[in-house]
């Protein structure tokens, strides 16, 4: 396919994207020719920069968003190198002081994706289950429902039904809940329509959905709430920094949608359509999901004496005592191991499909870190002791360093699992038939599970800090 005809479709898709934030009223000042010629640019540089791939929906949104974080990036660093002061917070401060951007630039994807998507939708066969409306808003509507119950708990606390209720000209608290669960649902629905060729396993789609989260974020309540409410959207860090328990809730439910909908959605085509009896794998679906928790809990010994370096260091080791009633550092690193035996294996279950490089299991294991980040200090481990989640700038902050542990953590738990992976598969594949089969279980070259992992992980380690 000539790149002619993409590189117009980033071009009006760019300009598009410029028209949206030119009418929004979130006060991103500038002329509007400047910013149209700008999106025009952009657009056209993104269309050169994705080539030839084959593009479905979904995917052309990742990749969006991903190149718009990016952008970000480089007009922060820019403006942080052209200014009078330098290092890490002055970048910071410039970051917060170009917030405003980052969410212009996230919502002018959806046009440039869009339109480059239509362009990019070559003919020809695909590999995997045929796409169906159907499965996609069903598993996607059944997996929304169970997310907006997770959210809805800290809306609850929070006491956001009524603002959402507002929508409507109400004040309710239940017309709020009819509100939420009816968006929720929705957003489960497209995410199965626009990310149901991107699910290969539970790892991805939970990346997919923690990605979906954060993009709703700058959508829902950055966005669209305000206009719904007739006020004008404010895209400043402060303001934002007053939602990050938004963000966490959108998080979360993003993850339990992307679990739910991998988990729905591969019973639908053990049930309904998968039937290959002449390509069978070299391991039996039991055998297969034995072995790797296997492997994850065996990786997790490494990466778990790695983070409990870090958690000794803060002190935290004594906080994770008290989760059995102890205030002992050993007991502590007891738990501490018994925990990462748990999350390893877990990683090994829903991971085992993702990495086929060491780049590649360093990406989802840093993905797979943060996420327990999100889930462990922020939401979980404070409900275990007794207490409640506390989704605050404040919490968050104080949590950095254990957002490092969490990192070094998922990096060195993939690292180790891939390395006794590809033990485990030189011995089983005793026949060439056998893994050709398995690589097609493996995600393709040229898939955007590079632009969620920058997205993703940027994100979600940038916001907080920004924010902070």
């Amino acid at each position: 396919m000539s790149l002619r005809p993409r590189i117009g479709a980033g071009a009006i898709g760019g300009a598009l994207g410029a028209l949206l934030l030119a009418a929004l009223p979130s006060g991103l000042a500038g002329n509007v020719f400047v910013i149209l010629a700008w999106g025009t640019a952009l657009g056209a540089l993104f269309a050169i920069a994705l080539g030839n791939r084959r593009l479905e929906p979904g995917a052309a949104l990742v990749w969006g968003l991903g190149y718009a974080f990016v952008v970000w990036l480089s007009v922060c660093a820019a403006s942080a190198l052209g200014g009078p002061a330098h290092g890490s917070n002055a970048m910071l401060d410039v970051a917060r002081a170009h917030f405003a951007s980052l969410v212009g630039l996230s919502l002018a994807a959806v046009p440039l994706a869009l339109v480059v998507a239509t362009v990019g939708r070559m003919p020809g066969p695909r590999s995997g289950p045929r796409f169906s409306i159907a499965r996609a808003l069903c598993a996607g509507g059944f997996a929304g429902i169970f997310g907006g119950w997770a959210f809805g708990k800290w809306m609850e606390q929070a006491g956001f039904f009524p603002l959402i209720a507002g929508i409507v000209r109400s004040d309710s608290p239940q017309v709020g809940v009819v509100l939420h669960f009816t968006i929720a649902i929705v957003i489960g629905a497209t995410f199965g329509l626009l990310f149901q060729r991107e699910v290969r396993g539970l790892g991805s789609s939970l990346g997919w959905g923690a990605a979906y989260g954060v993009f709703w974020w700058f959508v829902g309540p950055l966005t669209m709430l305000p206009l719904l409410l007739g006020t004008r959207p404010e895209w400043t860090a402060e303001h934002a920094g007053m939602l990050f328990g938004s963000l966490i809730g959108h998080i979360i439910y993003g993850l339990i949608v992307g679990l739910l909908y991998a988990i729905v959605d591969s019973i639908w085509l053990w049930l309904f359509e998968r039937s290959d009896p002449l390509n069978r794998q070299a391991e039996g679906s039991g055998t297969v999901a034995l072995s790797s928790l296997w492997r994850g809990a065996a990786a997790s010994l490494i990466a778990g004496l790695l983070f409990s370096i870090i958690m000794a260091e803060t002190g935290a080791l004594t906080r994770v005592a008290q989760l059995v009633g102890a205030h002992s550092i050993a007991v502590g690193f007891l738990v501490h191991v018994g925990i990462s035996f748990v999350i390893g294996a877990t990683y090994g279950a829903c991971f085992h499909y993702e990495a086929a490089t060491e780049l590649e299991a360093i990406g989802w294991g840093a993905l797979y870190g943060l996420i327990w980040w999100f889930l462990g200090p922020l939401t979980l481990f404070p409900v275990l002791l007794g207490g409640s989640f506390t989704w605050t700038t404040a919490a968050a902050d104080a949590q950095v360093p254990s957002l490092i542990g969490h990192l070094i953590y998922g990096i060195a738990l993939a690292l180790t699992f891939r390395t006794l992976e590809r033990r485990h598969l030189a011995n089983l594949f005793i026949d060439e038939r056998l893994r050709r089969r398995w690589m097609r279980l493996r995600r393709p070259a040229g898939s955007p599970a590079p632009a969620l992992l920058l997205f993703f992980i940027g994100t979600g380690v940038m916001l907080p800090l920004v924010l902070g």
